[in-house]
């Protein structure tokens, strides 16, 4: 066996083959359950990338490789879907995000924040999570991109985890970094310009059915519940799932004479970088080209912070992966896979007018579900075109079907339904598994628990 090349462990092909299998019987089924050849067939090979990504049965960038190849090779969709997901803004943004974050680490600029967190935050373990989940969530207030977000934030809690004594492998730094992803993206749900989502339902909202929606009064619904009682239900999760505990001890601070002139450089750039993020309703530039602009200067000799040979140390299989699963998404609306599923379901569903407790559970439900087949941010592109449709089996209005499901694109099962809490996952070296873990104990708490609470406060506010 050549050098560096290690044996695949017993029992390797269990799940891919169990997918595989899987798979080709949906593809079989096709006729009888009234697919269309191109539906059944991305319904496949939907269902096998998507399983092995959940299952990090193969390592992520393998199974990227592999959807590129499948799709490609059966031609089940035009090239400029299938890479479509590199044309995506959010591709660019994470791309830009990580030079940004090189930066911030390279320059010492993340290690100085993180000597300015450490005393609050290190009291205890509590309540250093808790401080991690109201920095996310106050974070999204002023940036409007949750990959900005995370790419900023990870090599500073990285920093603040040497500083306290969170070494690599230990649950607390885990707890930490899942802490960014999963904050980062579940509660900025609460905030209307804070996650891709939002953006494309009120924009779908606004074009089929001219909704507009307001910022506070979209605030109020949504803050309480999966702003707040998610934040809290994520304390208490990461806590009980990666237990660890700190004694109060600060490592030592590297030596600093001052601020660089590398560090004033970085911290000016930063600060224009989030003043144009949060003008972006008056600019209208999309946060991936402030991004894209960003890098370009860190990485521009002479003015820049980072030499440009450092690019070579941008983790790669990340951007291919985010690349990947953008792709796959593109590729399965294109079948018409989401269409079918979503009118499917529709009509299985008992939708009953006067009963609306029963018809919020179903209409979460549906999102769930479609947000299991296309990830989080298809659920609203797919969703939304068929609130007219809903609100007439349910007795809501067309605007509380819309806002349903806010919920339930914020309520994740598997991590590869977050394209943001993946790539925190890899940029914190974070095992998918422990990501899973917490996804699943999330996911069920909210259905038990925020669900109602959630229903609650909607009836008390007259929305349903």
């Amino acid at each position: 066996m050549s050098a560096g090349i290690t044996a695949p462990r017993p029992g390797f092909w269990r799940v891919p083959g169990a997918l595989l299998l899987l798979s080709a019987a949906l593809y079989a089924a096709g006729p009888a359950l009234g697919l269309a050849p191109r539906t059944a067939l991305g319904a496949a090979v939907g269902l096998l990338c998507m399983g092995l990504w959940a299952s990090a049965a193969l390592p992520e960038i393998v199974t990227t490789f592999l959807f590129f190849a499948l799709a490609t090779l059966t031609a089940l969709a035009p090239p400029q879907v299938v890479f479509s997901g590199f044309a995506a803004s959010a591709f660019w943004l994470v791309l830009s995000g990580m030079v940004v974050g090189l930066a911030i680490a390279r320059t010492g600029l993340a290690a100085r924040i993180a000597g300015a967190l450490a005393a609050p935050l290190s009291r205890s373990y509590p309540q250093l999570i808790a401080g991690v989940i109201c920095i996310t969530y106050g974070l999204s207030f002023v940036m409007p991109s949750n990959m900005g977000r995370i790419a900023l934030l990870i090599p500073i809690m990285q920093a603040l985890c040497d500083r306290i004594g969170l070494a690599p492998g230990r649950p607390g730094r885990t707890g930490v970094m899942l802490a960014v992803g999963f904050g980062t993206f579940l509660l900025s749900a609460s905030i209307l310009p804070a996650n891709v989502p939002n953006l494309v339902m009120t924009g779908a909202a606004e074009q089929l059915y001219g909704l507009h929606f307001g910022y506070l009064p979209y605030l109020a619904l949504h803050a309480p519940v999966v702003g707040l009682g998610k934040g809290v239900l994520l304390i208490a999760l990461i806590c009980l799932l990666f237990p660890d505990r700190l004694d109060g001890t600060i490592g030592p601070a590297p030596e600093r004479a001052g601020w660089s002139r590398a560090e004033r450089r970085l911290a000016l750039l930063l600060v224009l970088t989030l003043a144009l993020w949060m003008s972006d309703s008056l600019h209208h530039i999309s946060p991936a080209w402030i991004g894209l602009a960003g890098a370009a200067l860190c990485l521009m000799p002479g003015i820049g912070v980072l030499p440009p040979e450092a690019f070579g140390q941008i983790n790669m299989r990340t951007i291919f992966y985010v690349a990947g699963l953008l792709g796959l998404v593109a590729t399965v609306n294109a079948t018409g896979v989401g269409d079918a599923l979503g009118h499917g379901l529709v009509a299985l569903m008992p939708f009953a007018p006067g009963a609306p407790a029963q018809n919020f559970a179903l209409l979460l439900a549906l999102g769930s579900a479609l947000s299991l087949a296309a990830t989080a941010n298809g659920v609203p592109a797919l969703l939304t075109p068929m609130a007219r449709e809903l609100a007439a089996a349910t007795g809501f209005s067309v605007e509380a079907v819309v806002l349903t499901q806010v919920l339930a694109f914020s309520t994740v099962i598997l991590p590869y339904q977050a394209p943001p809490i993946i790539v925190a996952v890899e940029l914190g070296k974070v095992r998918l598994g422990d990501a899973t873990r917490l996804a699943l104990a999330s996911s069920a708490l909210t259905f038990l628990l925020l669900a109602p609470l959630d229903y609650a406060w909607w009836r008390f506010l007259g929305v349903i």
